[in-house]
């Protein structure tokens, strides 16, 4: 659920060093709340101080909250405990596999370009050749009906040869 910045309380938490929100900040900015925040029915923030920060830093009005129905000091710290010490980050080689998928994903070797190119304009081609062999018959019975409409049929053309108006044609 949406809700307004300016009505979370920020009460006394556990995590004191924030730490540099640059990072945070540039992918929100990037791909959005990735993960809403936790707070109370009362509005107090549970969990993700940062990501609280970061949203007011960048000027949102709104942030994406999930709400807990936890009112004991207690629970509200158990809870800001266990988002913040279950949390396991990448291994150095898993960072690095990610990031090695990633840049092939943005930057494909020139094989990989070429061949993405190429099929593009076949598969364009063979979409247009397809539309075109489904247009042509609905194309070819258009023309004949508005044909049809156009020309006089073969009574019309050899009953009033001179194009006189007949016997109660015009009022005559």
């Amino acid at each position: 659920m949406k809700i307004s910045i300016s009505e979370i309380s920020i009460k006394a938490r556990v995590r004191h060093e924030i730490g540099d929100l640059s990072s945070l900040m540039k992918s929100m900015q990037d791909h959005g709340q990735l993960n809403s925040i936790t707070i109370t029915r009362e509005n107090e923030l549970i969990a993700g101080h940062r990501r609280l920060l970061s949203a007011q830093e960048l000027g949102w009005k709104y942030i994406d909250a999930s709400i807990v129905d936890r009112s004991s000091e207690v629970d509200k710290l158990q809870l800001e405990l266990e988002e913040n010490v279950h949390r396991k980050d990448f291994s150095p080689e898993e960072l690095l596999d990610g990031y090695r998928r990633l840049e092939k994903l943005l930057r494909p070797s020139i094989t990989r370009r070429i061949s993405n190119f190429f099929g593009n304009i076949f598969g364009k081609l063979l979409f247009w050749r397809k539309r075109k062999k489904r247009i042509e018959p609905e194309q070819t019975a258009t023309e004949n009906a508005s044909i049809s409409q156009v020309a006089p049929s073969q009574h019309e053309q050899t009953s009033n040869k001179n194009n006189e108006p007949e016997v109660g044609q015009y009022g005559v």
